[in-house]
């Protein structure tokens, strides 16, 4: 049974939320965050990964880095770039990108739930990762980066959002990536409470993406507790900021794969191997897999495409999955990648980028890349509930939450 809450939320004021809304901190590193945000002092980014505002000497976890943080979150707030609602609210968070919609409500999920599993996950958290935004939330005594959560579609839920839809929006822009955002407000409490039992009849909710920001939240609201043992359950740090979407609107990316050499292997000698392993047929060009159980392969100038043989295939939810096949069979006894997560000769491109990435690469780093079908909802769904675990880099969502666009206080 879930607990999914309406919030106090902290929201850009009118005609500040295309310059504020940001994508999330991960998907920069330090050169690509300084870069985005010049000229944009606006950007939310700048509080997400506030050592763009030091020189590089600056250690990106210095403590006065997450100081920062909070000083131009609260001084933003203050200059009244941001407003602070009074009434507890669900939101209506609708993304279109290439004319295909995607639309959450978002609210606050119970760290409760998280730690007795009703909030599912399905992949490891990095400690270095997560002590990093721990530290950012417990400085800005704020959730700044939205969960993205999936749940099994409900009618009562599509219903509340449909409603929603058919009010003014309270934002309504095109992001430089030309992706469409709306925002819309459920203030009703009658509506509220149709939509808070709702969810508290659903058995299962799914962490889609955002594991690190996930575990930080809870581990700052744990701290918190024990920095206040007489909590009543009803403080705001103990819950999180979430959006939480139907699973008959997600859209799973493929997460593709490029490794730097042949392990010894000549162009030759790599395919005699490859064919022994899966069929093998040339393709006239780049072409992506075209179902569950082929892989497209880009070697010396030419595509191929492999397909795993019904020998090889798996009922089990995560052996089953053709990432962790391409691991099982080719990767590491061909190729010698035995941990992926921590080989340096193997590199994820997410799929947003294509497969002419894909060609640069081998052109450019790299000796041979893999283009996978993308993983499903049904398959991340049923790899949480069997309480597994995905290989690194097996899911790639698009588009992605801005941050920026809603702020849960704690």
């Amino acid at each position: 049974m879930a607990e999914i809450r309406p919030f106090l939320c902290i929201r850009p004021s009118e005609g500040k939320a295309a310059d504020i809304a940001a994508l999330p901190y991960d998907v920069y590193n330090r050169t690509e965050a300084k870069e985005a945000v010049k000229n944009n002092p606006d950007s939310f980014l700048n509080i997400d990964r506030a050592e763009t505002q030091f020189d590089d000497s600056v250690d990106t976890y210095d403590p006065k880095v997450y100081q920062k943080a909070h000083d131009l979150l609260w001084d933003m707030v203050k200059r009244g770039s941001f407003i602070q609602e009074d009434t507890p609210c669900y939101y209506v968070y609708e993304q279109t990108m290439d004319g295909r919609v995607q639309t959450g409500i978002v609210a606050c999920a119970s760290i409760d739930d998280y730690a007795n599993g009703v909030i599912k996950k399905h992949e490891n958290t990095r400690a270095e990762k997560e002590a990093d935004r721990i530290r950012h939330v417990d400085a800005c005594n704020a959730q700044t980066g939205p969960i993205f959560l999936a749940y099994r579609a409900n009618e009562v839920i599509r219903n509340a959002v449909c409603a929603a839809k058919e009010t003014d929006a309270l934002y309504d822009f095109v992001s430089e990536d030309q992706i469409r955002h709306r925002v819309f407000c459920i203030s009703d409490t009658e509506e509220i409470a149709k939509i808070k039992d709702a969810f508290s009849a659903i058995e299962e909710i799914y962490i889609a993406d955002g594991h690190h920001r996930a575990a930080s939240a809870v581990n700052v609201g744990l701290k918190r507790r024990k920095e206040h043992p007489d909590y009543t359950g009803e403080e705001e740090f103990n819950y999180f900021l979430s959006v939480l979407f139907p699973d008959e609107e997600l859209m799973i990316l493929d997460y593709n794969r490029a490794v730097k050499d042949l392990c010894g292997d000549t162009k030759e000698a790599f395919l005699s191997k490859v064919e022994q392993i899966f069929d093998v047929r040339a393709l006239d060009g780049a072409k992506k897999p075209e179902k569950k159980g082929e892989i497209s392969m880009y070697l010396a100038g030419s595509w191929y495409g492999l397909t795993i043989r019904e020998c090889d295939q798996s009922d089990d939810p995560v052996d089953g999955l053709d990432v962790s096949l391409l691991q099982k069979l080719l990767l590491e006894p061909v190729l010698n990648i035995k941990d992926p997560k921590t080989d340096a000769r193997i590199d994820f491109v997410g799929g947003i980028r294509g497969l002419l990435e894909l060609e640069r690469r081998v052109h450019e780093d790299c000796a041979v890349a893999f283009a996978m079908y993308p993983t499903s909802i049904a398959e991340l769904f049923a790899v949480a509930d069997a309480g597994k675990l995905m290989p690194p880099k097996s899911t790639w969502f698009e588009p992605k939450l801005r941050s920026g666009l809603f702020i849960h206080a704690i």
